[in-house]
């Protein structure tokens, strides 16, 4: 049978003294988190043990001893080994170290088994000398990394279902406050861990820390009357509510304050998840606000509003000319096609007359597009993700006469798709069951046919006119569509991706474990083997994966497959949808 000792690097070189840790229940394994001096009085350890155990929940005691001779040191041994009658247990480790040798000498003593009946050869087994293998670990590195994968958010309270090496790092982490002791405290025990030399720590984080506590409790009375204002009726009158939940500046506005809700809280996080979940929503705000202020600062200098705002119209204007000469190709013979004339020209004008109003509806604003571009550039102030969204709805507002043309072609068009289908199905003698939603054989007469044969001859004839003008808008409206997705795609990346623990991965990569890693240290004939455990960083597409923070998320609702069918019927299509970011954090978690 092996023992495996995991024994902390710090405490290589520690003075002798008393091995404080923990038994892992259920694997014959045991781990080292600190060496207490001699000179010590046996009750004040029990007592130091057991106030450290209460405060870290782990069940800490006393491994054994650890013996390092100094000069004047000789009979330390017999009397570290004559202290396991004072801290009864059922197994005591007697480890020892000489200065100049590289490996540990480890004697198990009082080391009982379970009673069975077994023969003489198997006796033998028995009295064999029990093998020990020392797992060496940096305690700063294991102390503060998180293996993953996380389990729901936290590992589970109960160690029995935990891996051997999770309830290492699980013990290791949970004995923080046993690494307070110092050398610079004046009480009567001294020790040796990861911060026996000093407490690690920083003032500025200290002086935040601090600084948080009135930052948060403004912070919350200022969300608390935003949230009294927009839960007041007047903003619930339809068709306010619709517009609010179709305009993407509205929608971020509200997931921002979302977030700073999460950030004023002054609730400690419970778990792993929900302190990297905050971190990540401090730094993307933190990171939105500064590119916000530094668009900000490029549109107020040099005169860039009043350059942008000289543009629009005749930006507008060259559109509206480009979108006339299109229509008139189309009204002419597009391509060599030959077009019914009639509805050619009456479509053809229809738009034309949209083009006309859309054209003095800008030129009308013209004089207030300065003002206008002056007060939106202030919210920029609110973060770049805002910005970009209010560019998004002025993209909508601007472009509003392309969708309307696509929603005239595509219903034109989807009218004669379903009528071509379902007179289709009376040549053949079907018709569709409104009721059980299927097909069903159908008799007709003589009349129906023959007015169902006319009207198929006219939608047939008719129909490569309107699918031409409906191909064409449709094409327009997915450049605009494809426009402003990547606008949403650039908003929901600054809203969810996980910068704190990227930069964490970056800076300190052993803070997110995947794993370890096991290297053979020294293997000397007649000691025991000593490994040096070192641990794997998490990969950068797994940290992503794992902490991207929920977002309300633009994506397309249909596959592919299925929008490709609605463009081909004529449905309309809304590829970039928000999903509800309660909805979609509740499946996160």
């Amino acid at each position: 049978m092996v023992l495996k000792v995991f024994f902390p690097q710090c405490c290589n070189l520690a003075a002798s003294g008393l091995l404080v840790g923990r038994w892992i229940p259920h694997h014959n394994s045991a781990v080292v988190l600190a060496v207490i001096h001699y000179p010590f009085i046996p009750s004040h350890v029990k007592r130091y043990i057991q106030q450290m155990a209460a405060q870290s929940h782990v069940d800490l005691s006393v491994l054994g001893s650890w013996s390092l001779p100094q000069d004047g040191e000789e009979g330390m041994d017999s009397f570290l080994r004559d202290l396991s009658t004072m801290f009864p247990r059922q197994r005591w480790l007697q480890i020892s170290r000489r200065l100049g040798q590289k490996g540990f000498t480890c004697r198990l003593l009082g080391c009982t088994r379970p009673p069975k009946e077994v023969t003489n050869s198997e006796e033998e087994k028995v009295d064999e000398e029990e093998k020990v293998i020392f797992v060496h670990y940096e305690q700063r590195k294991v102390m503060l990394s998180q293996l993953h994968p996380v389990q729901n958010g936290v590992p589970q309270s109960r160690d029995d279902t935990l891996s051997e090496l999770r309830q290492v790092f699980h013990t290791v982490s949970s004995s923080g406050p046993l690494f307070f002791l110092d050398k610079y405290d004046d009480g009567p025990l001294k020790s040796t861990h990861w911060q026996s030399d000093g407490r690690e720590g920083s003032i500025v984080v200290e002086i935040l820390k601090q600084a948080s506590v009135p930052v948060c409790m403004v912070l919350s009375r200022i969300l608390a009357v935003w949230t009294w204002i927009c839960s007041m009726q007047v903003f619930g009158v339809f068709p306010l509510p619709f517009l609010w939940s179709k305009l993407s500046s509205c929608v971020q506005l509200s997931y921002r304050s979302q977030h700073l809700k999460t950030l004023s809280s002054q609730k400690t996080a419970d778990n792993h998840t929900q302190f990297f979940r905050k971190a990540n929503v401090f730094v993307s705000f933190l990171v939105d606000i500064g590119l916000g202020l530094l668009l900000a600062s490029w549109l107020y200098t040099d005169n860039n509003i009043s350059t942008i705002a000289n543009m629009l119209v005749p930006a507008a204007d060259h559109v509206a000319k480009e979108l006339v000469e299109l229509l008139q190709w189309l009204m002419g013979a597009p391509a060599g096609l030959k077009m019914n004339r009639a509805l050619d020209q009456v479509l053809g004008r229809f738009f034309l007359y949209h083009i006309h109003l859309w054209i003095n509806y800008v030129h009308l604003l013209s004089p207030f597009m300065e003002s206008i571009l002056w007060y939106g550039g202030l919210s920029a102030c609110l973060g770049l993700t805002f910005a970009l969204s209010l560019l998004s709805d002025m993209v909508a507002l601007l472009t509003f006469h392309i969708y309307c043309f696509y929603v005239y072609g595509a219903r034109l068009y989807c009218l004669k798709i379903y009528g071509l289908s379902s007179l289709w199905r009376l040549f053949r003698g079907k018709k569709w069951n409104v009721l059980r939603q299927r097909v069903d054989s159908c008799s007709y007469d003589l009349d129906q046919l023959f007015i169902g044969t006319l009207l198929f001859t006219i939608l047939l004839f008719l129909l490569p006119t309107t699918a031409l003008y409906y191909l064409v808008f449709t094409l327009l409206r997915l450049v605009i569509v494809l426009f402003q997705g990547i606008i949403h795609l650039s908003v929901d990346f600054i809203n969810s991706f996980p910068l704190f623990a990227i930069g964490l991965r970056v800076c300190r990569p052993y803070r997110l474990a995947e794993g370890v890693r096991f290297r053979v240290l020294s293997e000397e004939p007649g000691s025991a083997l000593h490994l040096l455990m070192e641990i794997n960083p998490l990969k950068s597409s797994a940290v992503v994966h794992t902490y991207r923070t929920p977002t309300y998320s633009c994506y397309p609702k249909d596959s592919w497959g299925a929008l490709v069918k609605k463009l081909f019927v004529g449905e309309l299509i809304y590829p970039w949808t928000y999903k509800s970011a309660k909805g979609h954090a509740a499946k996160a978690e």
